[in-house]
């Protein structure tokens, strides 16, 4: 006997990848419920080689019954309808950043801290991290294991997937546009995002930082347990998918770049790509459809006693969205819950 899975917000980029990738994962579910808005309910959404799921309205769906709530529908709506279907006996899996730093909810990375996912019986809510600090955490972890990390300034390079399917509908409108000199103003970003980069994900906070680097600081800290420092500029950039990040760890006591590489080599989902010559590295392009998260550009900083460089890439609608919910949901099924 299988599990009963709802996925919340299945019209969207990351329900929609969700949905596959419990396909393609054979996740034990006797049930998958696709649901979203309103507006929504009726459309049909693939699920494997030949079944359709028929998208249900999320207002006032009774989630008595189901096993799973793997939730991406934004913010606000898991605000309302989380704790609904938490209450209701359903073990919720949010992606948005509603609950991420709440102490009574665990923050999950299944390879770098699955130990704190037996914490999720306090309110029934596991959340799932940033898209960033996920691809992040996964090569600090085995670093971090041999040496403790003192300091990071990270510089993102973050496609525009992370901000929906209207955000890949800008670029790639906007790009089509300027090759028909038919410029158009930016809708959805705050400058134009056709051949260009612009210094800004999420809302400004006093201190001048956004709300994404702020994320990333805060939810590293809370998933490695550590009192790392940390500097983030998070930059969106005209790519549709796969995050990159030029990552500069500071330690507290020398590694050596082929202690780091052996290190990362042998992490749980993670491939290290480091060739010292032209195109021996990996790119957003590479990564796309992929759920590894890989490392290139192994080299000391010699400009501080215990520095390292690290170039990290990751498709962030599967790693760093659907595929680690999935793997948060195949951890408790296998090892926390019940045999079905």
């Amino acid at each position: 006997m299988g599990y009963r899975v709802a996925v919340v917000g299945a019209t969207g980029n990351v329900g929609r990848e969700i949905i596959k990738t419990l396909s393609e994962r054979e996740f034990p579910a006797d049930e998958v419920v696709a649901l979203a808005s309103r507006a929504s309910a009726g459309k049909e959404i693939s699920f494997g080689e030949d079944k359709t799921l028929e998208v249900k309205s999320l207002e006032g769906f009774d989630f008595g019954g189901i096993d799973f709530g793997l939730f991406s529908p934004g913010s606000s709506v898991s605000r309302v309808h989380a704790p609904r279907a938490a209450e209701a006996g359903c073990i919720v899996i949010d992606n948005t950043s509603e609950f991420r730093m709440d102490e009574d909810v665990p923050l999950i990375v299944p390879e770098v801290n699955g130990h704190a996912i037996a914490d999720f019986r306090q309110r029934n809510i596991i959340a799932n991290p940033n898209c960033s600090t996920i691809q992040m955490v996964m090569a600090l972890k085995p670093l971090h294991d041999l040496v403790p990390i003192k300091r990071i300034v990270v510089a993102t390079y973050q496609s525009v997937s992370g901000s929906g399917k209207a955000a890949m509908d800008e670029l790639f409108d906007h790009t089509r546009a300027i090759y028909m000199n038919d410029r158009k103003n930016p809708e959805l970003f705050p400058k134009t995002i056709a051949f260009n980069v612009i210094p800004h994900i999420d809302t400004f906070l006093p201190d001048g930082s956004t709300k994404e680097e702020t994320k990333m600081l805060r939810e590293t800290q809370k998933i490695l347990e550590a009192d790392i420092a940390l500097s983030a500029t998070c930059v969106r950039v005209p790519t549709f998918i796969g995050h990159a990040e030029a990552v500069n760890i500071e330690f507290h006591d020398r590694l050596n770049e082929d202690e780091a590489r052996d290190a990362l080599a042998s992490a749980p989902g993670v491939i290290v790509l480091d060739e010292r010559h032209d195109g021996g590295y990996v790119t957003p392009v590479e990564c796309a459809g992929e759920d590894a998260t890989y490392v290139s550009r192994i080299r000391q900083d010699s400009s501080v006693p215990n520095g390292l460089n690290i170039w990290v890439v990751s498709d962030n609608l599967r790693k760093g969205a659907a595929l680690n919910a999935v793997q948060i949901a195949e951890e408790l099924a296998y090892h926390h819950l019940n045999a079905r």
